[in-house]
């Protein structure tokens, strides 16, 4: 047939660079002190730029995974079938330590290396991060019972990727799940139902229906349950160790809006064989060291969607022309670009400031734990919350391509909203945030006291912290107001990490708009003044590899 036309003004594919060279990033891994790490960084991100890595997230989430209850003699199997890309996702992520690996890592820095890691190879594709992110979260709550730990912190923190229905001695690397929602309780997981009845040999049998487990074709889960001395951690293998499967049955998986390459199940356990972790009644206690890592991974799972969409939207930009000239030199949406990439710079900051505080937590650091577990409820709300709308906004700036799925934008945009449910809905954060301040005040005195290390560089910023002193010291109607107390700090901390760190431009321009009043409810309102070219710099990744790649 012949051509009726000449294709012009299409943006060339967003691949071939290495997704590692993000200004923001790499300054932060340094300073927090993992630039040793920066060669397998580069590494790593030259292979999530690739057009081989693009293609195996696409196909993952065309081709999602499939429950297989029963063979074809009726006898009940509970496998779920992954493509084998995802097979291909998972090795990479576990080859290059994003899983459990720094909890066997004495390199100051590791947690923040992995982090990093986090953040560039979940661009990529966000669905496997699920249960990369678990296996890392599960060792601290492991550590409760150290006879396990020692069993299975060595396979958990292997960087070979071991999938099959094996005995977890027999293999050379372990994935962990967590299985804590039922039906009738969602967040409030002292509703739980599901029941524990101690055996002879010490072991316990769970009988009970949970309502969400994520990736259930894991080697290993943790979950909650209510034994003779209340509500407890027990942690449940899928092959027992006399070879037979565990009486974990999956019902379905679920139809989820994104997120769709990972397995999401509903289980039934019918008196599964179950382990003890930590002390009976302790459950919420012992397992909460998971959800704090796996909320340190909402927050880098967020921050990692949002850096997607700024160098999307700049490169769709920055190679589309309309009226005359390209897109990237059109005032209004130089504006907007400039918005999206200092949502994303300033998430990328905290992000790894609190990956920074976590590996110093690990060493012994108290102060660093006061201010870490504020910090993090504060920004898991946040940045999490900011997600989809940037989501959208990103999506917009490629018109009616970016609603096209070969655009990959409509599955940035369905995933987006995950890491705000996920580990605590926005309620449930800015609830968290009130309760670590109630409980621990001492958390408050170490908020303002990393504010403080900005004081003078920005007026905005001071009035700002000048405001959320008062906020605090009026108790009446936190509940109510608890979001906004929550917003606020989450962007005093961001402010003050951009004054710091962040090239002037960045900085002033997110206190002008974030902390001055200065911007609209819509991205695309920053003030008159502000250096765009400054700011879009910071999004334009190298097409050619790092050096130190």
């Amino acid at each position: 047939m012949p051509q009726t036309h000449e294709v012009t003004n299409q943006v060339p594919p967003h691949h071939g660079y290495d997704v590692a060279a993000d200004p923001a990033l790499l300054e932060a891994v340094s300073r927090e002190g993992a630039g040793w790490a920066l060669p397998e960084l580069h590494e790593l991100g030259t292979l999530a730029g690739s057009e081989q890595a693009a293609d195996w997230g696409r196909v993952v989430n065309e081709n999602p995974p499939v429950l297989r209850t029963h063979d074809r003699y009726g006898h009940r199997i509970d496998e779920v079938e992954f493509h084998p890309y995802w097979h291909e996702l998972m090795r990479t992520a576990v080859s290059h330590g994003l899983h459990a690996a720094p909890w066997a890592d004495d390199r100051p820095g590791a947690h923040v290396a992995r982090a990093a890691k986090f953040l560039v190879w979940g661009q990529v594709e966000a669905g496997h991060s699920c249960p990369v992110s678990m296996t890392y979260a599960a060792v601290p709550a492991l550590r409760a019972t150290p006879e396990l730990a020692a069993r299975l912190e060595p396979l958990l923190a292997s960087r070979t990727y071991d999938f099959g229905l094996r005995r977890p001695d027999t293999k050379q690397g372990l994935i962990a799940g967590m299985s804590m929602t039922e039906k009738q309780g969602g967040s409030d997981v002292r509703a739980n139902t599901t029941t524990a009845i101690p055996a002879a040999d010490g072991s316990y049998r769970l009988t009970g229906h949970k309502w969400f487990t994520s990736a259930p074709m894991s080697d290993v889960f943790l979950t909650l349950a209510q034994a003779p001395g209340g509500l407890s951690c027990f942690l449940l293998p899928r092959v027992l160790p006399d070879g037979s499967r565990n009486r974990l049955h999956l019902q379905r998986l679920k139809d989820k809006l994104g997120n769709r390459s990972n397995a999401s199940a509903e289980i039934e356990y019918d008196e599964a064989y179950g382990l003890l972790v930590g002390e009976e009644g302790r459950g919420v206690a012992t397992i909460i060291e998971m959800v704090n890592m796996t909320r340190l991974d909402c927050v880098l799972g967020g921050a990692s969607g949002l850096r997607l969409g700024a160098v999307r939207a700049v490169h769709h930009a920055t190679h589309r022309h309309a009226f005359g000239k390209a897109l990237v030199d059109q005032p209004l949406m130089r504006n907007v670009l400039a918005d999206l990439v200092l949502e994303s710079e300033a998430a990328t900051a905290v992000a790894l400031r609190l990956a920074g505080a976590t590996d110093r937590v690990v060493r012994g650091d108290q102060g660093e734990a006061l201010l870490r577990r504020i910090g993090l409820a504060v920004t898991k709300y946040w940045v999490c919350k900011r997600a989809p709308g940037h989501a959208a906004e990103a999506l917009e700036c490629l018109g009616g391509n970016g609603y096209i799925e070969d655009s990959g934008m409509p599955r940035l945009y369905r995933e987006a909203p995950l890491s705000s449910i996920w580990e605590g809905s926005g309620n449930v954060a800015a609830l968290d945030a009130l309760r670590a301040m109630a409980r621990q005040p001492e958390t408050v005195e170490a908020f303002f006291a990393e504010a403080a290390s900005a004081a003078g560089a920005d007026r905005h910023l001071d009035a700002a912290v000048a405001g959320l002193h008062k906020q605090l010291a009026d108790p009446a109607e936190a509940e109510y107001r608890a979001r906004q107390i929550t917003e606020t700090m989450a962007l005093v901390l961001q402010g003050s990490l951009l004054q710091r760190h962040a090239p002037a431009a960045v900085a002033d321009a997110f206190c002008a708009s974030r902390l001055g009043g200065e911007h609209g409810g819509a991205y695309g309102t920053l003030p008159v003044g502000v250096d765009t070219e400054a700011i879009l710099d910071r999004a334009r990744p190298s097409t050619e590899p790092s050096p130190a790649a």
